[in-house]
């Protein structure tokens, strides 16, 4: 029988500011490191941090309904001056959020 993936629910927030800007640089970094370079990237990083912060300020600590809120949000995003896809950045927030708490991607740990 398979086995269910438990939630990740992330420690509450003690300054949304720096969790936002750590954010944003951290996935402007991996945006730029992934592919080329583009100006969109930051725009990207920004808008992306902007839902997560909100997102956390209206009390969400799921990560996988946080994942979700970046998707839903993103697709109003422009994405014609960009390798990304709203899923592709909802992914990366997901990435580096596991790997700031220490967690092992490929399984869960």
């Amino acid at each position: 029988m398979a086995q269910t993936i438990p939630p990740i629910t992330l420690p509450p927030m003690n300054n949304p500011q720096q969790e936002g800007e750590w954010l944003e640089t951290a996935l402007h970094n991996w945006l730029n490191q992934e592919f080329l370079p583009e100006t969109v990237n930051q725009k990207i990083a920004q808008r992306a941090s902007q839902i997560f912060v909100r997102q956390r300020l209206e009390g969400e600590n799921d990560l996988g309904s946080l994942v979700i809120a970046i998707i839903t949000e993103m697709q109003a995003f422009d994405f014609s001056k960009s390798f990304y896809s709203e899923f592709a950045i909802a992914n990366a927030v997901s990435d580096l959020i596991l790997d700031s708490l220490g967690y092992e991607k490929c399984c869960g740990n």
